[in-house]
């Protein structure tokens, strides 16, 4: 059993994965005080879900990024196996990743990145995701999901051939690109080396001014390094929480896995 009151299944394929989750933000349209990742479903923090996905797969210990209220997150999971990495201030998804750099850029791994505001993640897409990107030997592999309407999430830009191109930002995207329904979910597998590498060279001239974790797909290709996107069939299962009704909405769907309904 571990933390999380979970039998662990850990994967043999999974063992030189790292893990990362992004918990820095404040979640402005949460319109609360509270960092986002702590507001509750089914009376335990959203982060809580996401770290007992990655723990049901991953024999590792998670680094969490924290940020706008950092201790609170800290106590709220200080019981749990967790390295917490500060980012003080919050320039960006790109950024937040550099600040775990001085603790995983000398292991070769696969490091997987995942939003701390998606709980109902699951263990099996997980172990796809992770699974996919071995198979293809790639240095980065995006999940992705099609999306009826895609306002707000970043673009999947394939190229002639079908194949993963760039990601782009909705306040970045063109008119054409603002078409695309297939979406970033903001979750990644990257080989370590490569991801570091490429993050040096991440710029901020975007519409936000920020250090944007999706450009180093292109700086990737760029370098001919190869990428791939893994698109999965139920996109609610990868759909972070940004407003208190998708934190209704998520409540009653986990409710309903759970037989509670």
């Amino acid at each position: 059993m571990n933390y999380y009151g979970s039998r662990i299944i850990i994967y043999q394929d999974m063992k030189n994965t790292e893990i990362v989750v992004l918990a820095a933000g404040k979640g402005t349209r949460m319109k609360s005080d509270l960092p986002k990742v702590l507001h509750k479903i089914c009376g335990k923090p959203i982060l809580h879900y996401v770290l007992k996905s990655a723990a049901e797969v991953f024999d590792c210990v998670p680094y969490v990024v924290v940020g706008y209220q950092a201790q609170k997150v800290k106590d709220a999971f200080k019981k749990r196996d967790v390295n917490f990495v500060l980012q003080e201030e919050q320039l960006g998804t790109g950024h937040a990743v550099m600040q775990a750099e001085p603790f995983l850029s000398k292991k070769d791994s696969t490091i997987m990145v995942l939003n701390g505001d998606m709980p109902l993640i699951t263990p099996s897409i997980l172990k796809s995701l992770a699974q996919h990107h071995k198979d293809s030997k790639v240095s980065a592999t995006v999940l992705t999901a099609t999306l009826s309407d895609p306002k707000g999430y970043g673009r999947i830009v394939r190229g002639r051939f079908n194949e993963l191109e760039k990601i782009v930002e909705q306040k970045d995207a063109s008119l054409g690109e603002l078409e695309i329904t297939e979406i970033n979910t903001g979750t990644y597998c990257f080989d370590s080396k490569d991801l570091f590498a490429a993050l040096h060279e991440v710029r901020s001239e975007n519409a936000q001014h920020e250090y944007y974790l999706t450009d180093v797909i292109a700086i990737l290709r760029k370098k001919w390094k190869k990428v791939a996107a893994f698109c999965i069939d139920d996109p609610m299962s990868a759909i972070g929480i940004n407003t208190k009704e998708q934190l209704a909405d998520a409540e009653k769907i986990l409710c309903e896995r759970n037989g509670l309904t």
